[in-house]
């Protein structure tokens, strides 16, 4: 199984190609479900599965190309691909949320009687079970492995079985009470949880494409190891970072004695990028060299050359 397997051999090529044959799984499960019972809940978490399979195809295909290495058209690589594994993702969700409601709405003023519920409740279970079992594994990879494609698979699943909870009770809440409209209350309720998911994954791909900054641990990493390098004859200023998919870069000006030879100037900037590179996995540092006594201006008018002293 999936669980038993050491964390670090499931890469995201490989979780993705098992959510896929998950996803198989479970829409032929909740379509199962749905046709016997005829619950417009049922048909919705159905609906969802479809996006899960097309969304985890996607996914595979932007997880491949972020590989690749980087070629003289990319020469800092093609790690964003998985940005818009992301947005995809999110506009999916979005799209099958729109559709739920729509099919919901109509049952909600006309509520239609559900047959053969323990059946349709036991492979709606079961189908959540597979879903929340891989991801669990695809969070934990994601997080090791810094994989925003697979993160949003995950929360995509995620989702899927709180879709499936929300129809369950909402199942139990017609066995119980024989309101047959609880069943597209349900519906609804799952709808406007995924379309806020949605809207979050979206956002989340779009800060990406924009260089958003690495992650305030990540800044606090960045400052400690810069610490342990800070003299009275050394400071470094003008800290720029951003990330790329799996990748993290880091750039920032080092100050020193303008007596200093090339060659230990050039020693000191290597051990310091060594240092980072270290401290922080995936991350690419760039220093620029200049003497204590010089400062270099930007375009910016609001840049004024602030010494880095914590993020």
């Amino acid at each position: 199984m999936i669980s038993l397997l050491p964390i670090r051999s499931l890469n995201p090529k490989r979780l993705l190609w098992a959510s896929i044959a998950v996803a198989l799984v479970t829409i032929a499960l909740k379509t199962l479900a749905w046709y016997v019972t005829d619950s417009v809940g049922l048909l919705s978490d159905a609906m969802e599965s479809f996006v899960n399979l097309a969304s985890a195809i996607f996914a595979l295909m932007m997880v491949t190309i972020a590989q690749r290495p980087a070629d003289e058209d990319h020469p800092y690589g093609h790690h964003k691909a998985e940005y818009f594994s992301s947005g995809f993702e999110g506009i999916l969700i979005v799209g099958v949320a729109v559709g739920i409601i729509w099919a919901a709405a109509s049952r909600l003023f006309e509520p239609q009687p559900l047959q053969e519920l323990g059946w349709g409740l036991a492979l709606s279970v079961l189908s959540s079970a597979l879903n929340g079992l891989l991801a669990w594994v695809m969070f934990s990879s994601a997080k090791m492995h810094r994989s925003i494609a697979l993160e949003a698979d995950a929360k995509h699943l995620v989702t899927d079985v709180w879709t499936s909870v929300g129809v369950v009770v909402g199942l139990i809440g017609v066995v119980l009470t024989g309101w047959l409209w609880l069943d597209a209350v349900a519906a609804i309720g799952v709808a406007l949880n995924i379309l806020w998911e949605g809207g979050h994954l979206m956002w989340r791909s779009s800060q990406g494409l924009m260089d958003e900054a690495l992650e305030p641990d990540v800044l606090r990493e960045i400052q400690k190891t810069l610490d342990s390098f800070d003299q009275q004859t050394i400071r470094f200023d003008h800290v720029i970072t951003r990330r790329s998919g799996q990748r993290r870069f880091v750039d920032l000006h080092m100050h020193m004695p303008s007596e200093w030879t090339l060659g230990r100037a050039a020693g000191l900037r290597s051990s310091v990028e060594q240092a980072l590179m270290g401290a922080v996995p995936g991350l690419r540092a760039t220093i620029q060299l200049l003497p204590s006594d010089v400062e270099a201006h930007f375009d910016d008018p609001r840049d004024k050359n602030v010494p880095f002293s914590g993020l």
